[in-house]
Formats: structure tokens, sequence, C-alpha cells
């Protein structure tokens, strides 16, 4: 009894799936006085947050095409 309480407590639920948070936190976290910074650092971090935002849009048209 105790393995199939166990088994349905694993399972991921919807809300799980739409948590962005951890996107969220990357896009507006505080920076830190410490972090070396240069110019690669910075360029890639730039870099990432554009391809993230593409890749968010992108799905989000694709969500929007297939339900209008």
């Amino acid at each position: 009894m105790e393995n199939k309480e166990q088994k349905s407590s694993d399972k991921n639920t919807i809300k799980e799936y739409f948590q962005l948070g951890e996107v969220a936190g990357y896009f507006f976290r505080k920076k830190d006085p410490n972090r070396p910074t240069n110019f690669s650092i910075r360029s890639m971090h730039v870099i990432n947050k554009i391809s993230m935002t593409v890749f968010l849009l992108g799905i989000i048209y694709l969500i929007a095409k297939r339900l209008f």
C-alpha cells in the first residue's frame, strides 16, 4: 500500500510543468559585485537571454497557432 501512495506522489502535476521561476530568475536576478566581468562573459549572457526569449516566443507562437 505504501508503494502505491509513494508512486502517486512522485508524479508531476500540470502546475509543476508551467513553473517558470528559474527562467524569470535568470532574467531578473541581482548582479553580484564580486563576480568577474569581461566582454566574453557579458556577451555569453546576452546571447543566452536572446536565445531563451526566441525559444519562448516560438513556443507561444506554436501554441497560439494550434489553438486558433
